[in-house]
């Protein structure tokens, strides 16, 4: 691994301190990081997932894949979902053409209209082929959409950023939606209620003052410019995990 770190450049908007990062070996589109383990796609649609530091392909062929209480998901270039399950992915009902699985055991995702669904808790736990799966569908349109310990964050066709309160794992739907000031191209909310995005010319984010109390946060923070621009990114236990866009993987202590 190679060490890298940043140093930061004088900027009107706040930018965190500098990271200690190093690339990790291999190329990937899409990273989710959760519950401690690390997963993730190339652009061949190969499945990966992080032991040790070392990536161990799985079986299958996924456009997006995800990790968090609720078990590993993932769907395909169709659009279909899948859970892995005792080591196999299991086909559900159901089409997405991103999910995620970071909320407190709900599933939520969108599909190739950007509708916005999820699905509650109890039914993403216990996932047999027997069952029609309870989607819910939520009111609005969004291209990226991801649940942490507070709440749910989204990302529409404009780059506008929306927060959706009031979730729980049996009412995934939540009540409302806030708009947050700013502008990301994808976002992404670890289960300890952390939220990281990325804009349009790949620069960084991190939402600041997130609690409990005020699950929306209070200002968003640039984290330090790097050599190459990020496309994707995930964070789980003091770890944020990068993707840019040539597809390089770099791993940084926050």
């Amino acid at each position: 691994m190679r060490p890298w770190q940043f140093l930061l450049l004088p900027a009107l908007l706040a930018v965190s301190s500098a990271l200690d990062c190093s690339e990790v070996p291999g190329t990937l589109k899409q990273i989710d990081a959760g519950n401690g383990q690390v997963f993730g796609v190339n652009n061949a649609g190969n499945i990966y997932t992080l032991y040790g530091d070392s990536w161990v392909q799985l079986p299958g062929s996924l456009k997006h894949v995800t990790v968090g209480p609720a078990g590993v998901w993932g769907v395909n270039t169709n659009n279909n979902i899948y859970k892995l399950v005792g080591g196999s992915w299991q086909l559900t009902t159901g089409l997405l053409k991103q999910i995620d699985a970071g909320g407190d055991l709900l599933i939520a995702g969108v599909n190739m209209n950007d509708a916005i669904f999820c699905l509650p808790g109890p039914a993403a736990v216990i996932v047999n082929n027997a069952s029609s799966l309870p989607w819910v569908n939520i009111a609005g349109g969004l291209k990226y959409y991801s649940c942490g310990l507070w709440g749910c964050w989204g990302v529409n066709s404009a780059d506008d950023i929306y927060f959706r309160s009031d979730v729980t794992p049996d009412h995934c739907e939540g009540s409302n939606w806030q708009h947050v000031p700013g502008k990301l191209s994808m976002i992404e909310v670890g289960t300890d209620g952390s939220v990281y995005g990325v804009n349009s010319a790949g620069q960084i984010y991190h939402r600041d003052g997130i609690t409990k109390s005020n699950p929306v946060g209070t200002t968003w923070t640039q984290v330090a410019n790097f050599i190459c621009k990020c496309k994707h990114l995930s964070h789980d236990l003091g770890l944020l995990w990068l993707i840019s866009d040539e597809g390089k993987i770099v791993k940084c202590r926050i």
